[in-house]
């Protein structure tokens, strides 16, 4: 008895299956009371639970699942369920981390769908333990989408753990949950374990220095992260560590395509311990250090032209984006000479020059990592791959 109570404790933490409401609602009801024919397979199971658990049944949900069983009637595979939050379908009732349990439920064992997209909803730490569960349960998901779900560091550390055994999910976006360093470090330790992860979004998420110099050291041997985006950490201090570990990581890792570091507050003396990697680095493509501090963007002149130099030896780098520091005309020079010798594709950054009584200037244009960061079409496809590219480097569903 003193064991098991021994083992749950190191499991973690347990959600237990969500109280069922008093009836079941659904919303989706015809005029005169009664429901829509159920046809197909996910759809009728997912019926059959909401009803079995008296959970209450969402319309979105139901809908988006017939879409689905129509294109699994027509022989589709490796399907992403896409259940956004932000959709313009979307009714008021966002999916809860009682939905999250029941699509476990109907999920775990199907062959047909590789991804699930669930952004901007209200899954919270209940959902991300149902979230892992799935991880555990579905081997043929590949694409996971939580970003923006309330989900915390206990959360984190779930969905962090539940990768340590998970050999097929190539892409986890979490961003804008608030895991901070506490869930950050859970993810750095599941990097030294995983090696099917091949991009991991771990941006707006609060990280904290620790976790930031943590992922950085672990990336020096990880060897399948092809694109991390750690984007506005909370750090403290003037010394610009987490740069300089990140510089580190980008000398010792040669596998690593895609990096975001927005809002570092990156120093010159920091950018140029970027460059000093980058004369080393041959893998690295995607480069984004935009919006460097909330309040102030300190990559002087002489920081941003050290780059542009790192792009003239480095033949593999090939996007870079700066807008938000300070320009001055050597800059401004360097960028549009960059982009006039076909250095630097008009496409694969977010400055474009353009001269005032001779003199050149930097405007910002909406190319970038971060065109659809927060926001992608989810009824249409974007114009070019090339605005987005850094969506495209892992296809790994019809909705990314």
């Amino acid at each position: 008895m003193c064991g098991s109570k021994k083992e749950a404790a190191r499991a973690g933490p347990r959600f237990p299956p969500p109280a069922p409401t008093t009836t079941p609602n659904p919303s989706w009801a015809l005029a005169d009371g009664s429901a829509p024919e159920v046809i197909g397979h996910l759809q009728e199971n997912y019926y059959n639970l909401c009803m079995e658990k008296s959970q209450k049944i969402n319309s979105f949900i139901l809908h988006i699942l017939q879409e689905v069983d129509e294109e699994i009637e027509k022989g589709s595979e490796g399907i992403t369920l896409n259940i956004a939050g932000n959709s313009r379908l979307m009714p008021e009732e966002k999916v809860t981390g009682e939905d999250f349990w029941i699509l476990l439920r109907i999920l775990k064992k199907n062959p047909y769908i590789n991804g699930l997209d669930v952004r901007y909803n209200f899954v919270s730490d209940v959902g991300a333990y149902y979230a892992a569960r799935l991880l555990q349960k579905q081997h043929n998901l590949v694409y996971l989408n939580l970003m923006f779900n309330d989900i915390g560091p206990e959360g984190g550390e779930l969905i962090a753990k539940a990768l340590h055994k998970n050999t097929t999910l190539k892409y986890l976006r979490m961003t804008g949950n608030k895991i901070e360093n506490k869930g950050g470090m859970f993810f750095a330790a599941m990097l030294q374990i995983n090696s099917s992860l091949e991009k991991l979004d771990l941006g707006d998420c609060d990280l904290g220095m620790q976790s930031v110099i943590a992922l950085a050291t672990v990336l020096t041997q990880n060897q399948t992260i092809k694109g991390i985006n750690l984007n506005r950490p909370i750090l403290y201090g003037e010394q610009e560590e987490s740069t300089v570990h990140l510089g580190h990581m980008l000398k010792e890792n040669h596998c690593l395509v895609e990096l975001h570091m927005c809002k570092h507050n990156i120093k010159n003396c920091g950018i140029k311990q970027l460059c000093d990697a980058l004369y080393l680095n041959r893998s690295l493509r995607y480069l984004d250090v935009s919006w460097l501090s909330v309040v102030s963007n300190n990559i002087e002149g002489e920081g941003l032209v050290a780059l542009s130099e790192s792009m003239k030896t480095n033949p593999t780098f090939s996007n870079v984006y700066i807008w938000g520091n300070k320009f001055d005309e050597a800059t401004c020079v360097a960028y549009s000479d960059l982009i006039q010798m076909d250095r630097l594709k008009p496409d694969n950054t977010d400055v474009e020059p353009f001269m005032v009584d001779g003199h050149v200037y930097l405007a910002e244009v909406s190319n970038g990592l971060k065109k659809h960061y927060y926001w992608r079409p989810t009824y249409e496809e974007a114009c070019t791959n090339s605005p987005n590219a850094g969506f495209t480097l892992v296809p790994v569903g019809e909705h990314l």
